[in-house]
């Protein structure tokens, strides 16, 4: 027996945030297999696309937020519900899209209160323990962090001055990522492309290797301590962190200790603060207003969602990834789609109101923490 819902795109109300959820293609496939899909007006603008073009595909188009988390069985979303999506949830309602709740208790018990089930896009993971609908964005973000450091590096952007790559005769800029997943390879990349000197850290030492022998004499890698990460930070002109846990609150692995050991003008860029940031005074920031500068004069550049800075871009990234498992929450319901795809299962992070997903619990212990499969079997 077909099972037909209403699948709502509210778009993103977060500052800044310009990124969604579901592009016309994706949204005709929900279509074709009989959903309701309804958007609020004007939702896409912010990468170029029209009411008219979700209109092409027969998606419902409603004046307001609050009338398509009314209709909704389903919301499809890029970023976490904010304190009014979130006044707004009903019982049962499935939230689909990032969540980042291990440092978010506001979040974590809006949802739980509102009896939502809140799969979140970070946290599926395959059995590799790669994470697939994170990838996409970690990468954007990756790139972003190497492109928006080496701007934040010019003088009238409070940096020393110094020139990623240099010039004939001159110094290369000193570039530091921590981290060697996704986010920390595209960073890689683009510092290695722009010319700098780059060192790499990680605790996976064949990750090392691998990196080793694609870019050869091109970069330095380093085991990830404490001591080692003191060592190169005191010198460097740029830090790009990268540090994951999934779906747990980012350790502090950059110490006050080191930030104070750093050149005035020196920029951290720490992509880790979705998940709480990887220093001491990492704090969210906007686009409009992306740093902060320490006490000792170090540039912290903290956007709490980097990609919504290359809206269309990431939007099609994010659609590419996310589109086969919304389908299958759609037609199958979370247990079915969990069935076909095992992956979902560590995406769920709270199922009716419940919380599933250890690394959250582990953030809130006095909480309680439920069995997936016990509360899908009712």
């Amino acid at each position: 027996m077909a099972r037909n819902i209403v699948v709502g795109v509210p778009g993103e109300i977060k500052p800044q945030e310009n990124r969604i959820a579901l592009v016309p293609g994706g949204a005709a496939e929900f279509i074709n297999r009989g959903h309701r899909v309804v958007m609020t007006s004007g939702a896409a603008a912010g990468i170029g696309l029209t009411d008219e073009d979700y209109k092409a595909v027969g998606v419902e188009i409603l004046p307001t937020l609050e009338e398509v988390y009314a209709v909704s069985d389903m919301i499809i979303g890029v970023k976490e519900p904010q304190p009014r999506e979130i006044a707004l949830i009903k019982p049962g309602q499935i939230h689909y899209r990032y969540l980042h709740l291990a440092p978010d208790y506001d979040q974590t018990i809006g949802l739980m209160e509102a009896g939502a089930t809140g799969i979140a896009f970070e946290t599926v993971e395959l059995e590799d323990r790669s994470l697939p609908l994170l990838a996409p964005m970690s990468e954007v973000a990756g790139r972003e962090g190497t492109i928006f450091g080496a701007n934040i590096l010019a003088k009238h952007m409070g940096g020393k001055g110094i020139l990623l790559g240099g010039v004939t005769g001159t110094k290369r800029a000193k570039v530091v990522v921590v981290g060697a997943g996704v986010s920390g390879q595209a960073a890689l990349k683009m510092a290695v492309g722009l010319e700098a000197d780059v060192t790499i850290l990680d605790v996976d030492v064949p990750k090392l290797k691998y990196l080793d022998d694609i870019y050869g004499n091109k970069i330095k890698t380093l085991y990830s301590n404490a001591g080692n990460l003191a060592e190169v930070l005191k010198d460097a002109d740029l830090v790009i962190s990268t540090v994951l846990i999934p779906g747990a609150k980012c350790p502090h692995l950059i110490t006050m200790d080191m930030i104070n050991s750093m050149e005035a003008g020196s920029v951290i860029v720490d992509i880790s603060i979705d998940q709480g940031g990887s220093t001491p005074v990492s704090k969210p920031t906007y686009h409009e207003n992306p740093t902060f500068v320490t006490e000792n004069g170090v540039v912290m550049y903290c956007c709490a969602n980097m990609p919504g800075a290359m809206p269309k871009t990431s939007s099609y990234a994010l659609a590419n990834v996310t589109l086969k498992y919304g389908l299958a929450i759609a037609d199958l319901g979370v247990a079915g789609a969990i069935e076909k795809y095992p992956e979902l299962a560590p995406g769920v992070n709270t199922y009716e109101g419940k919380l599933v997903y250890k690394p959250v619990w582990d953030a809130f212990p006095h909480l309680k923490l439920d069995d997936l499969n016990e509360s899908m079997a009712g």
